[in-house]
């Protein structure tokens, strides 16, 4: 956009009737989605293009936006799956050694309609007090039209409960990830396989940094097609849409843990998680979005600043060890809280190899307080190739006592 013109008119106009005026930012046009608020001071770029944001519009509650441009290095997926984007103060030009084009700019060429010049801490909180709605950007020619036949607009288009989204954002085919491609010079310690239902690009990369081979696949694949790959453990990733509506992901995950495959996931993954061992799942007021997010791991009893981006949280019951309502998977606690609102934010199961939690634990652009859960990850692994060995060498060795107690009679 060239900055000897002045930006059009635009309008955030929320579902109870609300209405904010500013400027337009990015593209022009009319864009409909959630409006939902992420306190995340820095990671713009990242926050845009992870998918788990699909079909929101997202209201940045720090105000200075686009300082740093952006780059293709930081991108979490192949594109901004942001349905709009909500600033205070865009930046006029920015200024970084890394940078390689402007955010506007970026914004323009992706189509992404936002507004600018909008007072985004009376929006969020707006929002906290009312709860993540229906909302649209309307700018230019769009934003002319009669408020009314916009709020109209806006209370038409489905709600962001009962939508099904991560076939949407997953990937379209299969593919590896190798650990020598992300500085591993060891042999591969392990292969797993990836269910992709939204997955950011650092979340191989922390597997792949630590041996670990991912066979990242889509939304839609079957437990019989995953098991042919001979993993040692399943990952299920973060995702945007209701976990409700997560039916064929739920018995994927039931399947391996039947099976007695180690099991991580994490947000969407947790989510899932949940389900497939009974419980329930629920839309929150306004969700967590930020990565200023403080979590309790109660193993521990250390706090981790946590990045997060979820809508939806599991109904779990927080007081202790559990049988899970699907009572063939034994026990689970509650192994993480919010300690904002005390929303499960991990389970862990105690008879079966299987845990997740709700958060981000490859954080781009940070914090990185959680990266441990990878090395937790690999540790269940291990443990358990190590449990199944000796299971396979005392069976050859009752077998071998067996065969010699009928040679000697």
């Amino acid at each position: 956009m060239s900055h000897a013109t002045m930006p059009a008119q635009a309008l955030l106009v929320l579902e109870d009737g609300r209405t904010f005026r500013g400027s337009s930012y990015g593209a022009q046009g009319t864009t409909l989605g959630e409006a939902v608020f992420t306190t995340g001071m820095t990671g713009y770029q990242e926050t845009l293009t992870d998918p788990s944001y699909a079909r929101q519009l997202i209201i940045q509650t720090a105000p200075h936006i686009g300082n740093t441009g952006v780059n293709k290095a930081d991108n979490e997926s192949a594109k901004i799956w942001a349905a709009g984007y909500v600033v205070r103060d865009a930046a006029r030009r920015s200024s970084n050694w890394r940078s390689e084009g402007t955010l506007d700019d970026e914004l323009i060429s992706q189509g992404i309609v936002g507004i600018q010049g909008v007072d985004t801490r009376a929006i969020t909180r707006h929002l906290r007090e009312r709860g993540s709605m229906k909302a649209g950007i309307f700018s230019g020619e769009a934003a002319a039209r009669p408020e009314a036949e916009l709020l109209a607009e806006v209370a038409a288009q489905p709600s962001m409960e009962g939508l099904r989204l991560a076939e949407e954002v997953s990937t379209k085919e299969a593919y590896v990830v190798e650990p020598a491609d992300h500085g591993w010079t060891g042999e591969t310690l392990f292969t797993i396989v990836a269910l992709d239902l939204g997955m950011k690009a650092m979340t191989p990369a922390r597997f792949a940094e630590r041996g670990v081979r991912l066979h990242v696949l889509p939304a839609a694949t079957t437990f019989e097609e995953a098991m042919e790959l001979n993993p040692d453990g399943v990952f299920i990733s973060n995702g945007p849409g209701d976990p409700a509506t997560a039916d064929r992901q739920v018995g994927f995950v039931r399947s391996f843990l039947d099976a007695g495959v180690p099991y991580f996931g994490i947000c969407f993954g947790n989510q899932i998680l949940g389900r497939a061992l009974g419980f329930g799942t629920y839309k929150l007021r306004y969700g967590h979005r930020g990565m200023n997010q403080p979590v309790l791991d109660r193993s521990t009893g250390k706090v981790e600043i946590t990045s997060q981006n979820h809508g939806f949280a599991v109904d779990a019951p927080l007081d202790g060890p559990t049988q899970a309502p699907e009572e063939r998977f034994g026990r689970v606690e509650v192994s993480h809280i919010s300690l904002n609102d005390q929303v499960v934010e991990g389970l862990s199961c105690l008879d079966i190899p299987a845990f997740s939690v709700q958060y981000h634990p490859e954080a781009a652009a940070g914090p990185h307080d959680a990266a441990y859960l990878f090395d937790r990850f690999i540790n269940l692994m291990t443990a358990y190739k190590t449990s199944d060995a000796s299971k396979s060498a005392q069976g050859e060795t009752a077998q071998s006592q067996t065969t010699q107690s009928q040679e000697n009679k």
